[in-house]
């Protein structure tokens, strides 16, 4: 049915950048409260200026690693107290991790896995039972197009993108009729700094790219709208070509130059 963000209490992580600053003006534009959490104090107050200035009667900022669950736990309780109870989480804060499955190592891919998939899991499991006791509220889960395709050099990547939609889908069955609700949003190639951070082999994809507003407005609309997932831009042809002819998108995957 969706939920009216206007007084709504949202925490929303990887707000200092792209996609996520874009999301903060979006939801500040709708009437949200915010509570905006990263690691960049700087960044994320120069995000937390740009939504009061949009309208946000509230904007908080918390300033956190998600690679440390403890910090992450921390994090839900927090929010929870500077909002009164949260009625949207969104699960925006990613890593990429693009390197060959043969040149990975188990700590890359534990440390892909702890920020990408079990801080989203922490985080939403430390607000779920406030959602569930006022018996509404709104989970938001930023995937990827990665999480549903296996894109080459991305094993790790798409594997917690691949393990947040699959929880996704589950909690949103589990929590059918709770008055709490699930959206799956799954970015395609979006203008962000995802694409350049160090550490990682270049993207096989090179453009063009959709401006990370685009997913911000999304965002918005999946959380007052009613449908459980959307794809920005609308790449959902590939998915399902990907799934009647799994042969033909590996072989074609693996052949790009």
């Amino acid at each position: 049915m969706g939920l009216d963000l206007r007084g709504a209490g949202v925490l929303l992580t990887g707000a200092s950048s792209g996609i996520g600053a874009a999301a903060a003006v979006s939801l500040a534009r709708s009437g949200a409260r915010l509570v905006l959490a990263a690691r960049r104090a700087d960044r994320l107050e120069a995000v937390a200026e740009e939504a009061r200035a949009a309208g946000s009667p509230t904007v908080h900022v918390a300033v956190c690693d998600l690679g440390d669950l403890t910090g992450t736990d921390r994090l839900a309780a927090e929010a929870t107290d500077l909002l009164d109870g949260v009625d949207v989480l969104v699960n925006n804060a990613g890593i990429p991790r693009r390197r060959s499955v043969r040149d990975l190592t188990p700590d890359e891919v534990e440390e892909t896995m702890r920020i990408n998939y079990l801080a989203p899991v922490h985080l939403t499991l430390g607000v779920l039972p406030g959602m569930l006791e006022r018996g509404r509220g709104c989970v938001v889960n930023v995937t990827s197009l990665g999480g549903r395709l296996g894109i080459r050099n991305e094993a790790a990547y798409s594997a917690s993108k691949f393990a947040l939609t699959g929880w996704s889908e589950s909690m949103a069955v589990d929590l059918w009729g709770t008055g709490v609700e699930v959206r799956i949003v799954a970015p395609g190639p979006i203008a962000t700094e995802i694409w350049d951070q160090p550490g990682n082999d270049d993207p096989f994809f090179d453009g063009p790219f959709e401006p990370p507003e685009l997913v911000g407005d999304a965002i918005v609309a999946a959380i007052t709208g009613d449908t459980i997932e959307a794809y920005v831009p609308d790449l959902r042809a590939v998915v399902e070509m990907k799934t009647t002819d799994l042969d033909g998108f590996i072989s074609g995957m693996a052949d790009q130059p």
